[in-house]
């Protein structure tokens, strides 16, 4: 398990969208550039809503940070939690909440 974290940062790439290999949902993912270095936001969008990012834009992101060994780190749970086993975390662009 990782570290919850709650941060501000510059989106640095375009989206892509994926299914999971282990959720087989869909997925948005994104680089970003916080005070603490590169990251990659990635969210469930069968969950929340995507986030119409675009690269430049300020964005606030909760969720769980989580090393993954050779790639960035990456931040995830950025969404409510259906089965409440997390925190409920959430992406904040232009003062839409999308969660």
């Amino acid at each position: 398990m990782g570290s919850w974290v709650d941060f501000s940062a510059t989106v640095v790439s375009s989206p892509r969208f994926f299914y999971g290999s282990r959720t087989h949902c869909e997925h948005e993912a994104f680089d970003v550039q916080s005070g603490a270095g590169r990251l990659e936001v990635v969210d469930n969008v069968s969950i929340a809503p995507p986030c119409p990012v675009r690269t430049g834009d300020r964005i606030e992101v909760c969720g769980e940070l989580v090393a993954d060994p050779g790639r960035l780190p990456v931040v995830h749970w950025t969404h409510h939690d259906p089965g409440n086993r997390h925190p409920d975390g959430f992406i904040r662009l232009r003062g839409r909440l999308y969660a």
